[in-house]
């Protein structure tokens, strides 16, 4: 991405913020994008001045401050809790949960007898009533009841009521459910197949991604182009970025190889499919698993709500946060045509043409995919509903803004499944990883 133009059209993608530019032969379109492009121009030059003043002092982007995986020690509480009881503040997977002595920071914390007891866990604490561990996801524990090692339940593929393969869904996360996610928060290892594309000096995350098989995440072409191989790697497993409390840890991997679809339009970021195959594959488990992929040409029925998934701002620009948690946004289908004439009453003009090789999602006021979420997964339901099995059908690539109710533009993922199989194929690997059964 070495000159201007290039550039740009990589911010837009990732930020949602400004458009990407439309057909090349209507000059008057072009200009009033221009126009639009001026912000990130700006914004651009702003972040260059602040550079160049403080080289130093230039603050990280995405996950900013990041956490590594390190032994937990078990914190002694000494106030009294319920009745005067002491207990240790310990993480949830390590605290005995087949009696009512573990006191979880949400509503519950014990009193289940079964492998599958589940917490739930208040992600806000109440300002009105002070936790009793510091952290969301420490329960106050009895001494007695406190364990040295992680308690390990059933692992979800083994579980006989669960489907098995490609795309399923852990509907409300694996090991603890949560409460107070007023911003759409996803559950732990709800969406195993979201990665996070982060570079390899600060780990700051990017973009986001989903992995199609052990060794291939899916992605756009505007999260890695121009990209060296050593400058970024792929975490999996992922979720609450700014603590390591959870039972499975995240897994990286550095990519060996990046392929872009041969028909990548930079001008209007068409065919935005790129595939990174990594040096070793990623170990699946429950919080690590891969998405199906739909056949050829599929479009799913308009009005289908549909889930994108990943860490990006809440707002475009300056003034937005990242997310530390993982957020899953559910966004409706909209029919091509409808939001081709949806963008066409906005800066784009009566003239703008959607390329063929994106689908539409959202449309929603104040629920839409933003300046990070570049790449990550549009998923949408398929097969029987008790399967909660999903496979992508979109890319996040770009929209009109934030939060607007104008729907955004995906790369449709079934416009790319041949060429997608063509090139595992090349690189000695099958389809079956993202076929459903």
């Amino acid at each position: 991405m070495v000159h201007l133009r290039l550039m740009l059209v990589a911010v837009v993608c990732m930020a949602f913020g400004v458009m990407a530019l439309p057909q090349q032969n209507d000059p008057d379109i072009t200009s009033l994008v221009n126009d639009v492009f001026q912000i990130g121009q700006k914004q651009q030059q702003q972040q260059t001045q602040q550079q160049q003043q403080q080289p130093t002092a230039r603050p990280l982007s995405g996950f900013a401050q990041i956490v590594t995986p390190e032994p937990v020690a078990v914190e002694t509480v000494t106030g009294s809790i319920r009745g005067g009881q002491q207990c240790n503040c310990v993480p949830y997977h390590m605290c005995d949960p087949t009696t009512n002595s573990a006191t979880s920071n949400g509503d519950n914390g014990g009193g289940a007898e079964t492998d599958d007891y589940t917490l739930l866990i208040d992600i806000r604490f109440n300002s009105e009533t002070a936790p009793a561990c510091e952290h969301f996801l420490d329960v106050c524990c009895d001494g007695g009841n406190t364990r040295q090692e992680s308690i390990m339940p059933t692992p979800q593929e083994e579980k006989p009521t669960r489907a098995k393969g490609c795309g399923v869904r852990n509907v409300g996360g694996i090991d603890f459910n949560i409460t107070g996610a007023l911003d759409n928060e996803a559950g732990f290892g709800e969406f195993p197949w979201t990665v996070a594309l982060l570079n390899s000096g600060n780990s700051s995350y990017f973009c986001a991604g989903s992995l199609i098989h052990p060794r291939v995440v899916l992605t756009g072409v505007h999260c890695v182009i121009g990209r060296p191989l050593n400058s970024f790697k792929i975490r999996a497993g992922e979720w609450d970025t700014q603590t390591t409390k959870e039972r499975l840890p995240y897994e990286e991997r550095s990519p060996a190889k990046v392929v872009q679809h041969p028909r990548y339009n930079p001008r209007n970021v068409g065919n935005d499919f790129a595939l990174i195959f990594l040096q070793t594959p990623f170990v699946l488990g429950d919080h690590i698993n891969v998405v199906c992929l739909p056949p050829p040409n599929f479009v799913p029925q308009s009005g289908t709500t549909c889930y994108s998934t990943g860490w990006g701002k809440d707002q475009f620009g300056a003034q937005g946060r990242f997310s530390a948690i993982m957020k899953r946004l559910p966004l409706p289908i909209v029919e091509f045509n409808r939001c081709q004439s949806q963008f066409r009453s906005t800066r784009l003009g009566p003239k703008f043409i959607l390329d063929p090789s994106f689908i539409c999602a959202g449309g929603q006021v104040g629920i839409d995919t933003c300046q990070g979420d570049g790449g990550a997964p549009l998923v949408c339901p398929t097969g029987p509903s008790s399967e909660n099995r999903y496979h992508q059908n979109g890319i996040v690539v770009w929209g009109i803004g934030c939060n607007d109710p104008i729907p955004a533009a995906y790369a449709h993922v079934s416009v790319a499944r041949n060429w997608i199989d063509e090139q595992m194929y090349a690189n000695g690997l099958d389809t079956t990883s993202y076929t459903a059964f």
